[in-house]
């Protein structure tokens, strides 16, 4: 940054998506909530609690270098194509090992939930479809331009399929 550079940081979520996807299904369950939480919304809420760990730390490494750098957040979609086959063939492993009884359980909830076995439990399967372009590169390129250090991508951004039904717009998809 010193000698000029521009910075995009992107960062990890897996952990953090399965931690949050449990405890809205566990909060669900006991009828905290009325539904559990969609997958895309969990890549978002990670994507913006762990940005804004990251901005504090940086922040925090700026006032002590007495450098004015701003840093941003950018919650990040990444469009893919409906039609890629891991849609068909769902193969990334997310959240806890489940029991059978489980399994059935969420199933008979959600029909479109698919499962592998795992060890000595079963474990949710979603898609990882290839990227096709970051949505959000605009705005990326702007902060960049503006003197940002950018915090983008997180966990690889949240996929996306444009929504044929509704004039165009991105929706969310539950994969990785």
């Amino acid at each position: 940054i010193e000698a000029g550079n521009q910075a995009v940081i992107a960062h990890g979520n897996g952990p953090q998506v399965g931690m949050i996807n449990l405890a809205m299904s566990t909060a669900a369950n006991a009828k905290a909530i009325k539904s559990d939480m969609p997958f895309p919304e969990c890549g978002a809420m990670s994507q913006g609690y762990i940005g804004y760990h990251l901005q504090q730390a940086i922040g925090v490494a700026m006032h002590k270098a007495y450098k004015r750098w701003h840093v941003a957040t950018v919650v990040t979609q990444i469009e893919v194509d409906p039609d890629d086959p891991s849609f068909q063939n769902p193969t990334k492993e997310i959240g806890p090992r489940l029991t059978k009884e489980q399994v059935e359980s969420l199933a008979a909830q959600d029909p479109s939930f698919k499962f592998v076995k795992s060890g000595n439990g079963f474990r949710r399967v979603v898609a990882s479809p290839r990227p096709r372009k970051v949505v959000e590169h605009e705005s990326i390129l702007n902060l960049l331009d503006n003197d940002f250090i950018v915090i983008a991508c997180g966990g690889g951004g949240i996929p996306v399929v444009r929504d044929t039904d509704g004039f165009g717009c991105y929706k969310g998809v539950p994969a990785v």
